[in-house]
């Protein structure tokens, strides 16, 4: 099945994988090996520096483990994008980041000497709960691709019964649909009942925000806060995924984000780098099912001497829209939330002026917006240049236009989320 030590990327084979294990050890931990071999997995291991090789080949890969053991700042940070790259194509990630030396007991495979933590939690898992993880992963990865074994054709002399019995579960279906639909619809209007219902516009900061959510709810999430008469806080949150299980997650984000806190008479406003570590601490110690990440990009803006301060976590950079200049990507690090426990952000500050726009965005926006090339760098898309320099509410009504008119293929479809800014000139 798998060669002693690391394979090289050029040996992935053409034909599905249904593990690909990414690591930065000298070889796959014996429990592991043991639980593919016993569970009839084709599997192979690569290590993860050489995850590029491989990009155009992950249609054939089913699930991914990431053995992340005692990796260091840098290697987090293009794990993190390595993680984003594998949820873009729908292939659910394990990561593993600790050794625990206590036995789990597993009760359907031989016993084992020690058991793994994963994505930053203390709390050790069986052998069998891998073994969970990995065949959910794999049953929703095939099942999307089609790979799924397709029943045997009844014999002609019970097709009748099938067919009768085929149209009393279509109609039973149908019902079900209508009811799961009304439902989603129901959740979607709570959900929004999350978002600001009006924001804190001054007599020198406007603001404008567009909410396009792909289904009837959304990984995405914003918020537009004052929070003293100083300062406002506002972000842009974006699940990983979307759906129900994304929705879900962006109510934990809304109420997770801290802005402040107030002890008392007083009260100490967090910095973006704070709020954006506070935020990842509560996301991994939660325990999270499943592989659920997000992004997020906070700012902070003081409204009286117009200084800007912003921090990220695996989001895309702000973008500064000044008079008369290009467009300016605004450049911080940090990964993505709920992967690491205790990652470190940083912030950057910025000194606006009068006629500034500033605008923040989900990924779902960024095709709107501009791409990234590997050679040039990022490239703002003629359609935005048109519109930057309208005042920020029509700029928003016609980048609203922009998301709903253009063509997307239905697979390709994804929550669409931007929140902007504007000081206003003297008049």
């Amino acid at each position: 099945m798998v060669k002693n030590g690391l394979l090289s990327a050029i040996e992935l084979q053409r034909s599905f994988t249904d593990v690909l294990y990414l690591t930065n050890q000298k070889q796959m931990p014996a429990e592991i090996k043991r639980l593919l071999k016993e569970r009839n997995l084709t599997h192979r291991i690569l290590r993860i520096d050489k995850f590029n090789d491989i990009r155009d080949k992950l249609g054939m890969v089913g699930t991914v483990i990431v053995d992340a053991n005692d990796s260091e700042a840098g290697e987090q940070q293009k794990l993190a994008r390595i993680i984003e790259t594998l949820e873009m194509e729908n292939i659910g990630v394990i990561l593993i980041t600790d050794r625990v030396k206590v036995p789990v007991k597993s009760f359907s495979l031989a016993p084992v000497k020690s058991s793994f933590t994963m994505s930053g939690s203390t709390e050790a898992i069986s052998v069998d709960e891998l073994w969970t993880r990995v065949s959910v992963n794999l049953a929703y990865r095939k099942q999307s691709e089609g790979l799924a074994v397709k029943p045997a054709i009844p014999p002609k002399q019970i097709q009748t019964i099938y067919k009768n019995k085929l149209a009393e579960q279509l109609s039973m279906t149908g019902a079900l649909v209508d009811n799961l639909t009304e439902q989603l619809r129901l959740a979607g209007l709570v959900q929004q009942d999350f978002l600001p219902t009006q924001l804190p516009h001054t007599p020198n900061v406007k603001w404008a925000t567009v909410f396009l959510p792909a289904e009837w709810v959304s990984g995405d999430i914003y918020n537009v806060v004052r929070i003293d008469e100083k300062n406002v806080g506002f972000y842009v949150a974006d699940v990983v995924g979307h759906g129900m299980p994304a929705a879900l997650l962006t109510i934990f984000l809304k109420q997770a984000l801290v802005m402040r806190a107030t002890a008392d008479t007083s009260y100490q406003i967090f910095s973006p780098a704070e709020v954006m570590k506070n935020l990842n601490n509560r996301m991994s110690s939660q325990k999270l099912s499943g592989y659920q990440f997000a992004t997020c990009c906070y700012c902070l803006l003081n409204i009286e001497t117009l200084e800007l301060t912003y921090s990220r976590a695996g989001h895309p950079y702000p973008v500064l829209l000044r008079p008369g200049e290009s467009p300016k990507q605004l450049e911080v690090r940090g990964s993505l939330l709920g992967v690491f426990k205790d990652a470190d952000y940083t912030q950057e500050k910025i000194q606006l002026q009068p006629g500034d726009k500033v605008i923040l965005y989900s990924d779902g926006a960024e095709s709107l917006i501009g791409h990234f090339d590997d050679l040039t760098g990022f490239h703002f898309t003629r359609e935005f240049c048109e519109i930057k320099d309208l005042a920020i509410i029509e700029m928003m009504d016609r980048f609203n236009m922009m998301a709903q008119n253009q063509p997307v293929e239905p697979a390709e479809v994804d929550d669409i989320t931007a929140t902007g800014l504007e000081v206003l000139k003297p008049s």
